[in-house]
């Protein structure tokens, strides 16, 4: 047997296969380019009408993917076709067998990220620009992709976090009341008239100004201190981070101010020193004072 002959025999068949199928690569090739080109145009349509409508940027986001996977995959069945004149999807799918059983495990984060990705753009709540806070996370939502969040910290950094962290812990939303609920808590010395500082507190909450009006404002005395009697006072300000950190320090400005001009003190901890007198062995307390 012939070993130089058969091997130069399959080599010359390849060569001819690989010839034969170029013009088939070359169509599929041009239509995976044009493929390209319809979801780059099918993208920028879908922007147009959605920008009409009032339609959320997430669910925006959502529907631009959505239609360029569509066009792609329409593109890549049909280049696919072209090479393999027999290729359908019912045929891969059950050509891949056991194999799909493996891809799925392997690829079971991104599955899951994907399906995390689309839920969330399609639920009323978390949308770009809420504030949010997520497993110890504090940030703006600034993009959501099909597998990703961008969180942007209020530090300046940006978390990339997968969706699925979204989707299966909870997520505290900020802002999704345009007001939100801020406190303080004051202590007064024990020989204060707790009405009058009351009052005095409650006048001081009225001068500033960026307190939302039509929520009450509240001053309750909570609790026996360790030097204070304490008394928690609470109001609404606009829910952004940097309104209520602006509302937080006017409040405590004013009731400052406010205390000082009634006379009322703001103590701060007492420490008292007890010495215990060393008193020498087999006599008294008394006697060791009176030596």
């Amino acid at each position: 047997m012939n070993y130089i002959e058969i091997l130069k025999t399959q080599l010359q068949g390849m060569a001819k296969g690989a010839i034969e199928i170029l013009p088939s690569l070359a169509i599929a090739l041009v239509v995976l380019i044009i493929a390209w080109i319809v979801s780059k145009v099918a993208r920028s349509i879908v922007d147009k009408v959605t920008a009409r409508t009032n339609m959320r940027e997430d669910l925006r986001s959502l529907m631009r993917t959505l239609v360029k996977l569509v066009v792609f995959l329409i593109g890549f069945l049909l280049a696919a076709a072209i090479v393999v004149p027999g290729f359908t999807l019912g045929g891969m799918i059950a050509g891949l067998g056991i194999g799909a059983v493996a891809i799925g495990f392997a690829f079971q984060d991104i599955f899951e990220n994907f399906l995390a990705g689309v839920l969330i753009m399609l639920r009323e709540k978390m949308r770009i620009g809420d504030l949010i806070e997520v497993e110890g996370v504090l940030g703006k939502v600034e993009h959501i992709t099909l597998r990703e969040t961008h969180i942007r910290q209020l530090s300046n950094e940006l978390t990339i976090m997968p969706n699925s962290m979204l989707f299966k812990n909870p997520v505290q939303i900020l802002t999704d009341e345009t007001v939100r609920r801020n406190e303080v808590v004051v202590g007064v010395s024990y020989d204060t008239d707790l009405e009058k500082a009351q009052q005095v507190i409650a006048d001081a909450m009225k001068t500033v100004d960026a307190i939302v009006e039509d929520r009450p404002v509240i001053v309750y005395a909570q609790e026996f201190g360790a030097s204070s009697v304490d008394f928690l006072v609470q109001w609404y300000a606009q829910s952004a981070a940097r309104d209520l950190r602006q509302t937080k320090s006017e409040a405590i400005k004013a009731i400052k101010k406010h205390l000082d001009a009634a006379g009322i003190e703001i103590p701060f901890p007492y420490v008292t020193h007890t010495f215990k007198e060393k008193v020498p062995l087999g006599k008294e307390p008394g006697e060791a004072a009176g030596n």
